[in-house]
C-alpha cells in the first residue's frame, strides 16, 4: 500500500513516500525534496554472520547520471567504482544510523541509497541520511530512531535549513547535523573562521528544525511499519566472563596502566594466548572470540572506569593535557615543501606540490562539471600501527580524513588571483595512535607554510574524546586509539586563532546536548592553541620565497578579444610558444594568462611572444623585427610575432638608397620605428627614424 507524509522545511516540502518501489526489500523509501529524489533500501540477514565480535553493516550511496539528465563519460558510458562524493556521503549516512542498533547484534545489514533525480540545486546527501533512519524505521530490523538530518549554513545573521548550492557557495558557515532522540548525533562542518557561537546556533537552529523531520517519519511509521522482530544478539556466557575475570582481572588492570601502545598491545596479546590455552578444551563450547570478547570488555571497564572515577588515563595524563609534540619543516630536500608533525605516537609527513592550471582536477558532478585547484590526500600505510596486510588501494577511511583535512585547510587558502598556482598535499601517516586526521592538518599546515603558498593563517586540529557513565562524564583532550575505541565519542575540531575551519563529530552513544558541545568546544579550544603555537614557534608564517623546484608562475592579462590570436587555429600558435619555450601556459575566459616554468628565461621569452601577439601597434614605439620581403620600394619587417609593417626605401637609411637590397637583406636583424597606422591597420615603419633615436 501507498503511503505518503510531508512536512516544509527551509524553502521546500520534504515528502517521504512507500509502498510504490523496490517491493521486495525489508524496507524502501523514497525522499524528495524539490526536483532531487533520492531511493533508500534497507535489508537484514536472515541468519546472523558467525565468527564476528562488530555490527556488521554496509552503506552503498550511488548517483545515477540519468538522474541529472547526463550520460556518462568514459568508454564504458555506465556507472563504475563510486566518486569521492559517493564514499562521502555513505559515510555521512552510516555515522549516525550506526550507534542506533542494538548491542551483539551481528546479522548482515544493508542499506542503499541511490538517487533517481537531481535538480542541480539540492544535495542528495541528507535526504539519503532521512531516508535510511525512515526505512530502517518501518522495517522489522531493530534501530533506536528515528533520526533526523538537514543541511544548515549561516547566511549573514539568519540560518537556512537545507540550502541550495548556490547558497552554500556564499555562506561562512555550513553544518550537516544528525539529530537523535536524546540530541545531536553527528556533525560535519566546514567554516571561514567562524566562532563557537556561531557554530552552536547553527546546531541549535538544525536540532529544532529536526524535530519536524522526527514527526515526519513516526507519522510514517504509524502508517505502515512491521513489528520489530527478535534477533538473536551475540552475547558471551556468563561463566566464562567469570572466568576470565577470575583469572585475569588484577593482570588487565596492570596492562591498562600501560602508556605505550605497541607493550600494552603486546601484553594483551599475550594474555589472551594464554587464556585461550587454559579455556579451550575439546569438552568447552568456549571460543576465541568468546575470551576476545570477553577481555576487551573488561579492559573497556578498567579504561573508563579510570577516567570517570579517578581522571585517569591510559598514558597517564591529565584529562585536559595534549601529548608531547615535535614538528619540523623542509624534513624532504627535493620536495617543494615538506612538515612533519608527531604528537606522541601519532606523526604525519606532508608534502605539498605546487602545479600549474594544467594540473586542476576537474570533478564531473551531478550538480554540474566544476575544478579544484587545491587537493588533500591522505594515506594510511598499514605500517603505521605495526601491522601487515595487503595494500588494496585506498579506502573509505582515508578518503573521509583526506576530506576533513581538506576541508580544515580550504578556508585559508589564497584565491586564484592572490595565487594562481595548483595546490596538492599529501599526509603519509607514519605513526598513529588517535586522531591522524588532526595530525595532517597540522603537518599539512606547516608543508604549505613551507612551500611558500601564503596562507591566511595556520591551521591546527585536535580530537576530543567521551566518557558517560549515567550523569557522570569526563571530556578528554587528544585522545588515544584506546580511548577512541572504548570512549563514547570521537569530536575533532581544526581552526586557526581567528575561529573554527571544520568540526567533525562522531558518537558510539544516543545524542549529545548543546550544552555538552558547547563544554567541548572550550576545551578543544584550548588544545588547538596550544598546538598552534608549537607549529608557530617552528614555522611562523609563509616563506617568502618559492623552492627552487616549484614552477614559477607570471601573471598577466590581456584583451579578451586577442585570446583567438595567442592560441591560433586548432591551438596552433599556443602548442608552438610552448615547444620553443618549454614553458606551461594557461589561458582563462577573463583575458588572466599564467605563464608557468622553473626556467626564468623561457618564461620571459613566452611573455614576449604572447604579448607581441596581442599588442596594438602605437606610433613612435621603436621595435626590433626581422626582414621578411624585399619589394622595389621597399622592405617589409615583422616587428611584432605575426605582424609585419613597411620599411619604404627612403626610410631604409640616413643616405639615399636605390635599392633595398643593398641595405639589407631578408633575415636580417633591425631596429624599427613606427611612424604611422593607417585607417586600414596598416603600419609603416621607419629604420632611419629609428637611426637617429639611437643617437641621441
Amino acid at each position: 500500500m501507498l503511503h505518503t507524509v510531508k512536512t516544509k522545511i527551509g524553502s521546500e516540502d520534504l515528502i517521504i513516500q512507500t509502498g510504490k518501489l523496490a517491493k521486495q526489500a525489508d524496507a524502501a523509501v523514497t525522499v524528495q525534496y524539490g526536483g532531487t529524489v533520492v531511493l533508500v533500501t534497507a535489508v537484514v540477514s536472515k541468519e546472523p554472520r558467525e565468527g564476528v565480535d562488530f555490527l556488521p553493516l554496509t552503506v552503498e550511496y550511488q548517483e545515477k547520471a540519468y538522474a541529472a539528465g547526463k550520460i556518462p563519460g568514459g568508454f564504458f558510458k555506465r556507472e563504475g567504482r563510486p566518486s569521492e562524493k559517493g564514499i562521502l556521503s555513505a559515510r555521512l549516512i552510516d555515522r549516525p544510523i550506526r550507534p542506533l542498533f542494538p548491542d551483539g547484534f551481528i546479522n548482515d545489514i544493508q542499506v542503499i541509497a541511490t538517487v533517481l533525480s537531481h535538480d542541480g540545486k539540492n544535495d542528495p546527501d541528507v535526504l539519503a541520511i532521512v531516508g535510511a533512519s525512515a526505512a530502517l524505521s518501518i522495517s522489522h530490523i531493530p534501530f533506536d530512531g528515528p533520526i533526523a538530518s538537514l543541511r544548515v549554513i549561516k547566511s549573514g545573521s539568519d540560518f537556512i535549513a537545507n540550502p541550495t548550492y548556490e547558497e552554500i557557495e556564499k555562506s561562512d558557515l555550513e553544518i550537516v547535523a544528525s539529530v537523535g532522540k536524546e540530541g545531536i548525533i553527528m556533525i560535519e562542518s566546514g567554516a571561514k573562521e567562524v566562532d563557537d557561537k556561531s557554530v552552536l546556533d547553527a546546531l541549535d537552529f538544525a536540532f529544532k528544525q529536526a524535530q519536524a523531520i522526527i514527526k515526519l517519519q513516526k507519522d510514517l511509521a504509524d502508517k505502515c511499519a512491521r513489528p520489530k522482530m527478535e534477533f538473536p544478539l551475540y552475547e558471551v556466557n556468563k561463566n566464562l566472563r567469570q572466568e576470565v575475570e577470575k583469572a585475569a582481572s588484577s593482570k588487565v588492570k596492570q596492562i591498562c596502566s600501560i602508556a605505550d601502545k605497541d607493550k600494552r598491545e603486546s601484553q594483551m596479546n599475550s594474555l589472551r594466548k594464554q587464556l585461550c590455552e587454559q579455556m579451550i578444551t575439546e569438552d568447552s563450547e568456549y571460543t576465541k572470540l568468546d575470551i576476545k570478547i570477553a577481555l576487551d570488555d573488561m579492559e573497556k571497564c578498567f579504561v573508563r572506569s579510570n577516567i570517570i572515577e579517578k581522571g585517569l588515563r591510559v598514558d597517564g595524563r591529565k584529562l585536559d593535557q595534549v601529548r608531547p609534540i615535535s614538528c619540523e619543516v623542509a624534513v624532504l630536500p627535493r620536495t617543494h615543501g615538506s612538515g612533519l608533525f608527531t604528537r606522541g605516537q601519532t606523526q604525519s609527513l606532508s608534502v605539498a606540490t605546487l602545479g600549474t592550471g594544467d594540473d586542476e582536477q576537474t570533478i564531473d558532478a551531478l550538480a554540474g562539471e566544476y575544478s579544484k585547484s587545491f587537493m588533500l590526500h591522505y594515506n594510511f600505510p598499514p605500517f603505521s600501527v605495526g601491522e601487515a596486510r595487503p595494500m588494496r588501494g585506498t579506502g573509505r577511511r582515508e578518503i573521509g580524513h583526506g576530506a576533513l583535512a581538506e576541508k580544515s585547510l580550504r578556508a585559508v587558502m589564497p584565491s586564484k588571483e592572490e595565487f594562481p598556482y595548483t595546490v596538492r598535499v599529501v599526509s603519509e601517516i607514519l605513526e598513529s595512535n588517535g586522531s591522524s586526521s588532526m595530525a595532517t592538518v597540522c603537518a599539512a599546515t606547516l608543508a604549505l607554510m613551507d612551500a611558500g603558498v601564503p596562507i591566511k593563517a595556520p591551521v591546527s586540529g585536535a580530537a576530543m574524546g567521551l566518557v558517560k557513565d549515567g550523569d557522570k562524564f569526563a571530556i578528554l583532550t587528544d585522545i588515544l586509539g584506546a580511548e577512541d575505541h572504548f570512549g563514547d565519542m570521537d569530536f575533532k575540531v581544526a581552526g586557526t586563532k581567528n575561529g573554527i575551519t571544520a568540526v567533525q563529530m562522531d558518537l558510539k552513544i544516543r545524542g549529545l546536548k548543546i550544552d555538552t558541545i558547547k563544554d567541548i568546544l572550550a576545551h578543544a579550544n584550548k588544545a588547538r592553541a596550544f598546538i598552534l603555537e608549537k607549529m608557530i614557534e617552528v614555522m611562523p608564517s609563509a616563506r617568502k620565497e618559492l623552492s627552487e623546484f616549484a614552477p614559477r608562475i607570471i601573471s598577466f592579462k590581456i584583451d579578451t578579444s586577442k585570446i583567438g590570436a595567442v592560441i591560433g587555429p586548432g591551438g596552433k600558435v599556443i602548442k608552438k610558444i610552448i615547444e620553443e619555450t618549454g614553458v606551461s601556459i594557461d589561458i582563462s575566459d577573463d583575458g588572466t594568462v599564467n605563464v608557468a616554468s622553473t626556467d626564468s628565461d623561457a618564461s620571459q621569452r613566452a611573455i614576449d611572444i604572447i604579448k607581441g601577439l596581442t599588442a596594438e601597434p602605437e606610433v613612435g614605439t621603436v621595435y626590433k623585427g626581422k626582414v621578411t620581403r624585399l619589394m622595389a620600394f621597399g622592405a617589409f619587417v615583422e616587428f611584432l610575432p605575426g605582424k609585419e609593417g613597411l620599411v619604404h626605401v627612403s626610410e631604409l637609411d640616413n643616405k639615399f638608397v636605390k635599392r633595398p637590397e643593398d641595405v639589407v637583406k631578408v633575415g636580417d636583424e633591425v631596429t624599427v620605428k613606427i611612424i604611422e597606422v593607417d585607417a586600414q591597420n596598416r603600419v609603416n615603419l621607419s629604420r632611419k627614424q629609428a637611426m637617429l633615436d639611437e643617437k641621441k
